[in-house]
Parts: C-alpha cells; structure tokens; sequence
C-alpha cells in the first residue's frame, strides 16, 4: 500500500528541480504543444482537447489515491480493508450533486443504460476479470502510465476482445433466440447492416433496443423538473444508497477495530458516527480523489455540454465532418462520444480500427457502423481521454518518484489477457464498465448502476476465491517440490 504521507519532491538542495520533476512537466510540456499543434490545424480541435486535458486530470487523481475500484471490491473480501470503497462511495455522491447542477442548467450529456439481465450477467464476468488484472477499467489506464506493463498487456486485452466480440459471427449465432432476430429484422436497418449474422448485433437490435432506460426521476414522472432531478436522481438514486453502503462498510469493516483503537466499550450515536467519519478520512489520498474525480466528472459533463451548444452539434462526429474528416464515422455521421467520464467503448475502437486496417470488414456491424464508428486514434476524442490518464499517471507518478517499468512474468501476463478479455467481455454486455455502467450512472441518476455494481461485487468474490485456490494450489505444488 502507497503511503498516504508521500510527499511530491519538487527540488534539490541549492534550487534545481529534481530529475522526476523535469520529467513530470516534460509529459505536461509535451501535451500543451500536442494541444498548440490540434488548434494551429482548427480551433475546433478545442473539443477533442477537452477530453485530452479531462483525462490528464483524471489520471493525475487516480494515481495519487491509487483510486481503483477493482481494488476496492478485491480487498473487501481478500483483505477486509475498505478504504477504496469508501473512496468510491464518496466520489458517487459529490459527482451526484454536480451532476444535478449540470442537469439542471441544461448541459448534461448523459444518457441512461437500457435496463435489463444483461448488465448483471456482464458486470459478473467483467467483476471475475479485474481480480486477474489487478485493476479496473480507470485502473488499468493509470497503473499502465505508473510503467506497469502488466496493464498495458490488460488494456491490448480489453481493446481487441471487444473488436472480436461486436463483429464476430459463427455457429453459436443458432444460438440467439428467433424472437431477437424477428424483433431486429422487423426495424428495417440500413442495407450496409447485417442483422441476420453475428449475435451481438442481434442481441443488439433485438434485446436492448427493444428494453427501456430511464432515470429514476424520468420513471416517477419527474424528469426534466428541479425537483425530480434533486430528489429523485441525486439523494434516492445516489447520496442515499452510499449512506447505506458506507455504514455497512463500517459495521462490517472498520467498527470492531475502531472501537478497540478508542478503547469505547459501550458507543452512543455520536460515537458511532465518530467511527464513520473516521472511516471516511483513514486514508487522506483516497479521499482527496474521490472529491476530487466526484467534481471533476461534473464539471466535464458540463463543458462538453457547452461546447455542444456552442458549436450546434449533437455528436462529434459533425463537428469532424464539417473540418473535413469523414473517413471512419458511421453511417449516420457519428462517431463515440459520451461528453463524460467514460471507458472500453473507445479501446474496442482503437482495435476495431487496427483490425480494420489488417482487412477486417468490420464496419458491417451495428456496434461500429452504426453507434460508434471507427476513427482515426488520432480524431478519437474520447480515445485521448484514456491517452490523457495514461499521461496524468505518469505524471504523478514521476513526481512522486513512483513510476517504475514492471515487467511481467509468464504467469501475470497470462493472467493480465486472459482477465482483461473478460473484462472486454464483460463490458460489452454490461453495455458499459466500472466507470460508463456503474460511476457515471448512479450520479446521473440511473439505477441500473447499482445492478451493475451488485454483479461486479459478485464476480469479484467469485474472482477472490478462485485467484486465491489458484495461488494456495501453486504454492502447494511448490512446496511439495522443495520437499523432495
């Protein structure tokens, strides 16, 4: 565990900055000429800069409260320790009540996941995998810019199982029930579409599509009110549930030892809520970055938001078209963009895109050549949100001398591609990973992210304890040979 009182070395005795700090601000240095260069070309690269500059930001808190929530449900169950999760909980609730300002002026760029088994047979296979990998979708992204190889190898894993996933077809498209395929048929797609072929795109057009997402304020008959948005969205759908949770974590997790350290035999209320709050500020970094990405993910819904409005536009993918760039949109004109916090959707592009240019004829499907698209990594906006936490890890980790190249073994990097796959899995059918189904939900309102939590918690345990075989049997096998 980093210690929370790691302090950044900003300079050496006599003034001059120390060599991690040259090279923290070359990596800022680097992404502001980077940003010069996109405006020189057109000033409207400002919105793909957004995201640039957003990620930078994210990563940069990540990597200072180590913020992972595969590490927050991972050491619930192996270790009993929850100051990730009780980090995780408080970024939910500030991002909630910023995104109810953001809601209400009119600039919010969310919308809800389709509810439905999907999501938690999803989050369960993507919950197995992070345990694997050792980090989530957001800290994958962060511990690859600390130097971990490891993650990168989880990062190749999830881009390219999801290219494969979305686009493949075969024997097991028998497998999709008739009622999918007569419900996709019947919605008459475009000619350059197949929906008869590869079950994702069935299960696409013939599942989801057919299912209803909403707003806890919008299935109450509030949306779009103030009241409905506060109320119903913010305190019930999310500043309620993490009351709940963060209790239970401290009567599960952190109460008995509490309590013994306070030598407080019989506890009245204020003593109990002491407890919590002690809980909630045991690990100072943790904390700071979950207040930290809770207002930063407002506050990017918000501008991207603005920047809509100010350009008229509904999707990136007509601001790249009217620069001239239409190589790669879908056939609707569009491109992936969420206009928030957001991961996976853009790494299965970056494979998608690099299939595609071995040959690959994958722009026949619903995923890319209709939604999402298959741009250029170079005018993939959100693509450079996740360059741009790989860039901020770094730099924090430079500064607080953390970086460090890890190479893995044969082991972990087995583990790193076969959790990642599951992971890309898992995201796809979840329509969503840690952050898109779950973090970005619940604030926003959207209940389906606590069922996405539910079965991520649940995979991660069934994870925990098939790791933990895994390991206890190598261990055994181990010893069993040094005592021959």
């Amino acid at each position: 565990m980093v210690n929370d009182a790691a302090e950044i070395v900003v300079s050496k005795p006599g003034g001059m900055l120390s060599k991690n700090v040259l090279q923290s601000m070359a990596v800022v240095l680097f992404v502001v000429a980077g940003s010069v260069l996109a405006l020189s070309i057109d000033t409207r690269f400002v919105y793909l800069l957004v995201y640039v500059w957003f990620g930078l930001a994210y990563g940069m808190l990540l990597q200072y409260g180590r913020f992972c929530m595969a590490s927050a449900v991972r050491d619930l169950f192996a270790v009993k320790v929850p100051r990730m999760a009780v980090g995780v909980m408080i970024a939910v609730a500030l991002y909630s009540v910023v995104a109810a300002m953001v809601t209400i002026s009119g600039f919010s760029t969310f919308h809800p996941n389709a509810m439905g088994w999907h999501i938690l047979i999803g989050a369960t296979i993507f919950g197995f995998g992070i345990v694997f990998t050792g980090g989530c979708a957001s800290g994958s992204l962060y511990k690859a810019g600390e130097g971990n190889m490891n993650s990168m190898l989880v990062i190749v894993a999830i881009s390219f199982s999801q290219a494969i996933v979305v686009t493949a077809s075969g024997w097991w498209d028998n497998l999709v029930p008739q009622h999918w395929i007569d419900s996709a048929v019947a919605k008459g797609m475009p000619e350059e579409l197949s929906v008869t072929k590869g079950w994702f795109d069935i299960f696409t057009a013939g599942y989801v599509w057919d299912l209803k997402g909403a707003t806890t304020a919008e299935l109450l008959g509030a949306g779009g009110t103030e009241a409905g948005i506060i109320l119903y969205n913010t305190v019930l759908t999310a500043i309620l549930p993490v009351i709940v949770i963060l209790v239970a974590l401290y009567l599960l997790y952190y109460r008995k030892s509490y309590l013994r350290r306070t030598k407080n035999a019989n506890p009245a209320l204020k003593d109990e809520l002491a407890g919590i709050w002690a809980m909630c500020t045991s690990s100072r970094n943790t904390a700071i970055a979950g207040i930290g990405l809770g207002i930063l993910a407002g506050l990017h819904m918000y501008v991207t938001g603005a920047l809509r409005e100010h350009y008229g536009i509904y999707n990136f993918g007509e601001l790249l078209a009217a620069m001239g760039y239409t190589d790669g949109l879908s056939i609707q004109g569009t491109v992936f963009d969420p206009g928030y916090w957001y991961i996976t959707t853009q790494e299965a592009q970056w494979g998608g895109w690099a299939l595609n240019k071995l040959g690959v004829e994958n722009m026949d499907s619903i995923f890319f050549g209709l939604d999402n698209g298959l741009p250029n990594p170079l005018l993939n906006a959100p693509g450079f949100m996740s360059i741009g936490i790989i860039l901020g890890a770094s730099v924090m980790a430079l500064a607080r001398k953390e970086f460090k190249w890890k190479t893995p073994t044969l082991e972990t990097a087995f583990f790193a591609i076969v959790g990642g796959t599951l992971m890309g899995i898992g995201a796809r059918l979840a329509m969503g990973c840690n952050i898109g189904a779950f973090f970005a939900t619940v604030t926003n309102g959207d209940p389906s992210g606590w069922i996405f939590l539910v079965g991520m918690t649940f995979g991660a345990y069934l994870g925990v304890k098939v790791f933990t075989w895994w390991m206890d049997r190598a261990a055994a096998k181990t010893e069993a040979g040094i005592g021959l």
